[in-house]
């Protein structure tokens, strides 16, 4: 696939359903080679989120949902950071030292900003734009990410977590529909805080006041095709239900858990 910083996949946009997945991929264009990286660094969770491209595509095929995946690595820049964010372009992650980002001037942090992050978060804003046109309402907003099973030493519990910030509406739902199964431990703003400050949730619903869910679920259990296919299986009919709720598609504010919107 040739490189671009996002990849759209068609959906019906009068279905009011967004599906975004940040950390898709792990491509970096030609002239970045590998940032100085061994190629087997581009096989762990620092490059991108393991599972997360496939699930969110059958996700949407299973939905008839439109989706925006993010075409290159978190290496590179994260697209679910805000500019000003530390993070947003990582000289060290996990363990690994990454050459090409040692240093980082200006101009080539605003390069990355302008050619990479910023048509990203172009084309998610142009997608929830279509599906508000089409619909007729706001779109519920449902973002696929994953996460390792293990926080260095320390297995993590939790098959799945959902994270969110202030806004309910999608969340309580979501959570109530995984822990529906017994056998599932499912976290609450686990393994993660949702609230983080101008991150692609903030900026495209807290701030436009749509309902959303940041999905997260445990890498081991979507590395492979079998477990993809069951944990669509899984989110399918309960994202399916929560979009019919009408309440999932009025604009409204909650504000934020990271401080005040807009001057408000």
């Amino acid at each position: 696939m040739p490189f671009s910083p996002f990849h759209l996949v068609n959906g019906d946009h009068a279905r009011g359903l967004v599906l975004l997945a940040d950390h898709a991929r792990r491509d970096l264009p030609e002239e970045y080679g590998s940032l100085g990286l061994p190629s087997a660094e581009f096989e762990r969770h620092i490059a991108y989120d393991i599972g997360v491209e496939k699930l969110t595509r059958k996700l949407a095929a299973m939905l008839g949902a439109p989706a925006v995946l993010g075409g290159f690595s978190r290496l590179l820049i994260d697209p679910n950071r805000g500019e000003d964010d530390p993070t947003l372009i990582m000289r060290l992650s996990d363990g690994a030292i990454i050459p090409g980002n040692n240093p980082m001037p200006a101009e080539e942090r605003d390069k990355r900003l302008n050619e990479f992050y910023r048509p990203y978060h172009g084309a998610v804003d142009k997608t929830i734009e279509a599906v508000t046109n089409a619909s007729g309402k706001a779109p519920l907003v449902i973002s696929i990410h994953s996460f390792t099973a293990f926080w260095k030493t320390t297995p993590r519990p939790w098959h799945a977590g959902i994270l969110w910030d202030k806004d309910p509406r999608a969340v309580v739902p979501l959570l109530a529909g995984l822990r529906a199964d017994a056998q599932l431990v499912v976290g609450d703003n686990e393994p993660y805080d949702g609230a983080l400050r101008n991150d692609t949730m903030f900026r495209h619903c807290i701030v436009p006041g749509l309902a959303h869910a940041l999905v997260e679920v445990r890498q081991d259990l979507i590395a492979e095709e079998t477990g993809i296919a069951h944990w669509a299986d899984r989110l399918a009919p309960i994202l399916e239900a929560i979009n019919a709720d009408p309440d999932m598609h009025e604009a409204r504010q909650f504000g934020s858990r990271t401080g005040p919107i807009g001057g408000k």
